[in-house]
């Protein structure tokens, strides 16, 4: 099954745009989470260049961060680009390991190949080897635990419809059981 960004946008807004009011949207050079404002009455979680992979990371930050943080852009943290030292990587490896278990579980339930991002082109030496090995050991400890609700509910969707074949409305619906907040119906 290809991967088309308009099936995926249409699982992710079909699970959480009546629940959560948020829904995914084609960005620019980065990616970037806004809550709802004055000019926007739902909360956007925004995806660089119209990369799939890109869908599934900034997917899996927002399925992890609270209803607190998700009423401040960029769930209120700060990014520092490309240059880190050591100190630097090692703190953004520790935040980074919890999105990326998550985009992993997401990456094969979709058939696709996962890569770690240690997003630093600096002159610091990186470990990716290491750092993959704790992403894939967290996903699977969180494979073991459970998901959080809404990643749970993207994950199966994301199954149902790439690896088993379902139709879209199917794989919502299936999605949208995995939520305990109440749902409008999917339109046929």
């Amino acid at each position: 099954m290809p991967h088309r960004l308009k099936d995926v946008i249409a699982l992710f807004d079909g699970l959480f745009h009546s629940t959560y009011q948020t829904r995914l949207v084609r960005g620019g050079d980065e990616p970037l989470y806004l809550p709802a404002d004055a000019d926007c009455d739902h909360h956007r979680v925004i995806f660089a260049r119209g990369f799939f992979a890109s869908v599934l990371h900034e997917v899996s930050h927002w399925c992890i961060a609270g209803a607190r943080r998700r009423m401040l852009e960029d769930y209120g943290y700060w990014y520092l680009p490309d240059g880190r030292d050591a100190e630097q990587q090692a703190s953004f490896e520790a935040v980074e390991v919890a999105p990326q278990s998550l985009e992993l579980l997401f990456s094969r339930a979709c058939g696709l190949p996962f890569n770690v991002s240690v997003d630093n082109l600096g002159e610091v030496e990186v470990d990716r080897e290491g750092f993959r090995a704790r992403v894939e050991a967290r996903a699977a400890r969180v494979e073991a635990d459970g998901l959080p609700e809404r990643a749970r509910a993207f994950r199966d969707a994301l199954q149902a419809f790439y690896r088993e074949g379902q139709p879209l409305s199917a794989a919502i619906s299936l999605g949208r059981g995995r939520l305990a907040a109440p749902c409008t119906p999917v339109p046929a």
